[in-house]
C-alpha cells in the first residue's frame, strides 16, 4: 500500500507540470512579441531534449536490462516507431491533428506505466524517470495550451481545467503499471523499448518540426531507423 501511495505521489507531482505549463502559457500576452516567439521555440526544444534524455538514459537502458539483453529489443523499438506513426497518421487523416497534445499523451501515459513498473521491481532509476517526466511535461504543457485554447475558442479557464484533468491519467497509468507489470518484468521491459521508438518518432515529427517537411513522414521515421541502427549495433556488439 505504501508503494502505491508513492506511485500516486510521483505521478501526480510529475503530471502537475502539465497545468503549470498551461498556466504559464496563459500569461504569454504579457510577454513582448519577440520574447513570446523565442520563448515558445525554447520550450519546444527543452521538451524535446528532456524526452531524448528519458529515452537514452532510462527507457532504453532499463528496457534492455529487464529483457536481459534480448535481441527482441530491436524489432520492439522499430515497432513502436511505426505504431505511433500509424496513430498520428490516422488522426491526421481525420483532421484532428493536435501534435503537442498527442505527443504529450503518447509519451506521458506509457512513461507513467513504466514508472509504476520500475517502482514495483525496486529499480533505482524510478525517481529519475519521475523527475524527467515532470520536467518534460512543463514545456509540453506550455505548448499544448495553445492548441487547446484554439479548440476552446480561447477560453483560458476551460482549457486549464482540461489540462488539470489530464494529471489524473498519470496515477491511473502508474498504478496499472505497478499492479500489472511488477509481476511481469519482461512485459515492462518490452513496453519501455516499444515506447522509446514511438517517443523518438514523435520527437522528430512534432516536437522538432524543423526536421520534417509538411505532410511528409520519412524524416521522423528516418530518425527512428537511425537510432535503431545504433541500437542494433549496441545490442550485437555489447
Amino acid at each position: 500500500m505504501q508503494e502505491i501511495a508513492l506511485i500516486i505521489f510521483w505521478t501526480v507531482a510529475a503530471g502537475s507540470s502539465i497545468p503549470l505549463g498551461g498556466l504559464f502559457a496563459s500569461r504569454e500576452k504579457n510577454f513582448p512579441k519577440w520574447l513570446d516567439k523565442e520563448f515558445r521555440h525554447a520550450m519546444i526544444a527543452l521538451g524535446g531534449g528532456i524526452l531524448l534524455g528519458a529515452v537514452a538514459l532510462v527507457l532504453i537502458p532499463e528496457g534492455i536490462e529487464t529483457l536481459h539483453g534480448s535481441h527482441l529489443c530491436i524489432p520492439l523499438f522499430f515497432l513502436g516507431g511505426v505504431v505511433f506513426f500509424l496513430i498520428e497518421r490516422a488522426m491526421g487523416l481525420r483532421q484532428r491533428e493536435a501534435p503537442q497534445l498527442l505527443g504529450m499523451l503518447l509519451d506521458y501515459i506509457p512513461e507513467a506505466m513504466a514508472l509504476g513498473g520500475l517502482l514495483a521491481v525496486g529499480s533505482e532509476t524510478a525517481p529519475l524517470l519521475a523527475l524527467l517526466i515532470g520536467l518534460q511535461n512543463l514545456p509540453e504543457g506550455f505548448n499544448t495550451y495553445r492548441e487547446l485554447a484554439r479548440l476552446n475558442e480561447n477560453k483560458p479557464r476551460r482549457t486549464l481545467q482540461q489540462m488539470s484533468a489530464m494529471v489524473l491519467l498519470g496515477p491511473a497509468a502508474g498504478v496499472a503499471g505497478y499492479l500489472c507489470l511488477g509481476q511481469h518484468p519482461e512485459v515492462l521491459g518490452a513496453i519501455m523499448v516499444f515506447a522509446s521508438g514511438g517517443i523518438l518518432y514523435l520527437l522528430f515529427q512534432d516536437i522538432a518540426p524543423q526536421s520534417r517537411l509538411e505532410k511528409h513522414w520519412a524524416p521522423p521515421l528516418g530518425a527512428v531507423i537511425g537510432f535503431g541502427i545504433a541500437l542494433t549495433g549496441y545490442m550485437l556488439l555489447g
